[in-house]
């Protein structure tokens, strides 16, 4: 009987050339390392725009300046026309590719009738499919809209990968519901406050996971501590005034206070008061920190840069940091205005031992001894939050809180922000401690909006 050699995939054993839009270089300046030993390509438009941003104190610019000064190094004395080797073992080369009419692929201006840096790009890509026929062109790109152009163009496109979350659905959220939990048991909790993890499950759990045991009408909270091995009890502790009004912002409180956990994340929908639980933890050690830092990053309106806004750099600031100025006004508003507690905020913030702070003045610092606060952690990136958190010193805690699910910036997803990036890459880290809070606390009509409209 006669063989049938099996049939394989044109695709599966030819060179890829992966060609990066300047969505990508901006989200990663470090994107080109993350392609094996496959070759890479960055068209000269890119460039063109790279160059645009390679002015400004924002976390774009940055990785734009850091991109520069990576290609210049790795050209050398080639020029950025030949095939460059890629530094490291099993790795593909590199080079710029000009944005010429293809011949005989589509021309992107002539389709989609104008001459901006996208289609410019995409015929980049089009002229390197036409002379590298051996091999398969792919454009990757965090621009959505880009990547359709593409395939309407019989050009494969795909998103940017790297630092992105496979399985969403079971994104770590910190805490677990225990139920039939003997009476015994939660009688020792409250009577010794901890007891052995083998009375509760056959192998430790993940460090610093909170739980609710149940038994009927009997509960009590209780996270694994990870420095004892002990399942211990958590009480409900206020913090500058502000008490928790459910398990999970109680358990939000008790990773603040842990002095063995030195980042925190807390993720939540409007309202779950995750950002006035993080303020209000960081005031009631204000005396444990030199000095307590809130950020968020800058996401202007309308795609407008915030050099368009009247005034000084605070006068800019100003309208993106006023809900941080809100929680503690609202923290403030708890105490009259004759209490040492209302004075002490107030004295806190002209001492600037409170201080408001765009991300992009973190950069380059060494943080010790401070409580750092960083608010719409889900509109950074992943190499972002990486930055953030390598600027940590001796005794600095760091707190990220955000809401995977309104996220500001384009090119971000609830896959690909930051913040689902380090939930993902740090749950279990005895450092490291997260909890997801779903219940809204802000009003009843504000509850009722999230759920019926």
């Amino acid at each position: 009987m006669k063989k049938i050699a099996p049939v394989r995939a044109e695709h599966t054993h030819r060179r890829k050339i992966y060609v990066l839009d300047t969505s990508v270089i901006l989200h990663d300046s470090h994107a080109i390392d993350h392609f094996q030993d496959n070759d890479v390509a960055i068209p000269i438009t890119v460039l063109e725009e790279l160059d645009n941003f390679k002015q400004g104190s924002a976390l774009k610019n940055f990785e734009a300046r850091s991109f520069i000064r990576f290609l210049d190094q790795l050209a050398g004395t080639h020029t950025l026309q030949d095939w460059i080797p890629i530094e490291g073992e099993n790795r593909g080369r590199f080079r710029v590719v000009m944005p010429r009419h293809p011949v005989a692929f589509q021309d992107a201006e002539v389709v989609f009738d104008d001459r901006k840096p996208d289609h410019k790009i995409l015929n980049a890509a089009l002229a390197l499919q036409e002379d590298e026929p051996e091999a398969r062109v792919i454009l990757v790109t965090k621009d959505i809209n880009l990547r359709l152009k593409a395939k309407a163009l019989n050009l494969p496109a795909e998103d940017y990968e790297t630092g992105k979350i496979k399985d969403l659905d079971n994104l770590y959220t910190g805490k677990a519901l225990i139920e039939g939990i003997e009476h015994e048991i939660i009688n020792e909790m409250f009577e010794k406050g901890a007891v052995g993890i083998e009375q509760l499950m056959p192998q430790f759990p993940p460090d610093n996971h909170y739980y609710i045991l149940k038994n009927g009408t009997h509960s009590t909270l209780a996270f694994y501590n990870p420095v004892n091995r002990l399942m211990e009890r958590v009480e409900k502790q206020s913090a500058f005034g502000i008490k928790p009004k459910n398990a999970e912002q109680a358990f939000a409180l008790h990773a603040i206070f842990n002095p063995e956990v030195k980042l925190v994340t807390i993720r939540g929908g409007a309202g779950t008061g995750k950002t006035l639980i993080a303020l209000a933890g960081a005031l009631e050690q204000r005396r444990d920190f030199r000095q307590i830092l809130i950020a968020r990053p800058v996401v202007p309106l309308s795609n407008k840069d915030i050099g368009f806004l009247p005034g000084d750099v605070k006068d800019k600031l100003n309208p993106y940091m006023e809900p941080l100025w809100d929680n503690l006004k609202f923290i403030k508003n708890q105490f009259s205005a004759t209490d040492k507690a209302y004075k002490l905020i107030e004295e806190m913030v002209e001492q600037e031992k409170i201080m408001i702070t765009p991300l992009a003045y973190i950069r380059g610092r060494s943080l010790s001894k401070v409580m750092f606060i960083i608010d719409e952690a889900q509109n950074l990136t992943p190499h972002e939050i990486k930055t953030i958190i390598t600027r940590a010193g001796e005794n600095t805690k760091l707190i990220f809180t955000g809401d995977i699910d309104q996220i500001d910036t384009p090119y971000l997803d609830s896959q690909s922000n930051g913040l689902s990036y380090v939930i993902d890459k740090l749950k279990g880290n005895r450092l490291y401690a997260h909890v997801t809070l779903e219940k809204g606390e802000r009003s009843e009509l504000a509850n009722l909006a999230s759920e019926l409209l």
